[in-house]
């Protein structure tokens, strides 16, 4: 990765902390908002790949796998629908613009873009894989100091 890439990468990152924090964004819009940023910059990227008779790298193609925990079943009358509806779509709007202009801002490309963002997506996927009912959903996304 070139020096270019990592300082725009890092300034993602910094921005996406900071917007995150003073939202306060529950760890379920985080990542309903990551799922369809990366979708839609997946979805083209694995057309051209396909055209040009490339592979993708896993860590690129895919989520990145999350440590099992045997003892984390959850069931929940808490559906879908039921989810969406205590959503802030404004809120998920400015993270997902932010991403979008910053991405297009430091000229990332498409494997860059979607790198940048898979580490988020771990984050939300491991906290929601540790969440013990509904209203954790909603809690807001716990990023570490060192991230």
């Amino acid at each position: 990765m070139a020096t270019d890439d990592v300082d725009g990468m890092v300034t993602l990152t910094e921005r996406m902390v900071h917007l995150i924090g003073q939202l306060g964004m529950p760890i379920v819009e985080v990542g309903i908002v990551l799922q369809r940023r990366i979708t839609s910059m997946l979805d083209p990227l694995q057309a051209w790949a396909e055209e040009q008779g490339i592979v993708l790298e896993e860590k690129v193609s895919a989520a990145w796998p999350l440590e099992a925990d045997s003892g984390s079943e959850t069931s929940s009358a808490f559906t879908l629908d039921r989810l969406l509806e205590h959503v802030d779509a404004d809120r998920m709007d400015i993270l997902d613009t932010l991403i979008r202009v910053t991405l297009q801002e430091v000229d990332a490309d498409l494997v860059h873009g979607i790198l940048a963002l898979r580490p988020w997506e771990h984050l939300v996927r491991t906290q929601l894989a540790s969440a013990d009912g509904p209203g954790r959903l909603f809690s807001p996304l716990d990023i570490p100091e060192d991230f």
